[in-house]
This record gives C-alpha cells, sequence and structure tokens, in this order.
C-alpha cells in the first residue's frame, strides 16, 4: 500500500505545477525590425546602400499605403525631412 501512494506522489505534485506560458512574439517586430532600430533618427538617404532580406516598404508623407498586414514585410516611415522616424513590421 506504501509502495502505490509513493509512486502516486509525483503525479500528485506534477498536478500542481503551472506551466510556464511562453513568450508570444511581438508581431511589430516579426520581420526583423527590432534589429535595425538604430535607424530611428538616421536620414533615408542611408536606405539607399542597405540591403534587406524581406520585402521592403519605404513610406514617406502623404503616401498612400494599403492596410494590409504582412508580418514579415519590413516598414520604413520617414518624416518631411527625410528622417526615418519608425521600423516596425506590416
Amino acid at each position: 500500500m506504501y509502495f502505490n501512494a509513493i509512486l502516486a506522489l509525483p503525479l500528485v505534485l506534477m498536478a500542481c505545477v503551472q506551466p510556464v506560458p511562453l513568450p508570444v512574439p511581438d508581431p511589430a517586430f516579426a520581420c526583423g525590425a527590432d534589429e535595425l532600430q538604430y535607424l530611428v533618427g538616421k536620414p533615408g538617404v542611408l536606405l539607399d546602400g542597405m540591403r534587406f532580406s524581406q520585402d521592403v516598404r519605404v513610406i514617406q508623407p502623404g503616401m498612400a499605403v494599403t492596410m494590409d498586414f504582412k508580418p514579415d514585410r519590413l516598414n520604413i516611415w520617414l518624416d518631411e525631412r527625410d528622417v526615418i522616424v519608425r521600423v516596425v513590421c506590416g
């Protein structure tokens, strides 16, 4: 009888353990935008010499932009002075 109780003890203890939730990736950085945040504040002309492995959309003020969300697309927003103000996925 004691042997059965000893075997059941780990099962009872496992039922008390809360599972650790896995981190949910931030969709704003699914395309690697987090690694390019150093571009914010830099002139947009800097993008001319860069190569990207994913689809890139450079968005200028007043430019028409589709509202579709593509987590693997890199969006780089420029201001009126051609300065990079935002780097996000979508």
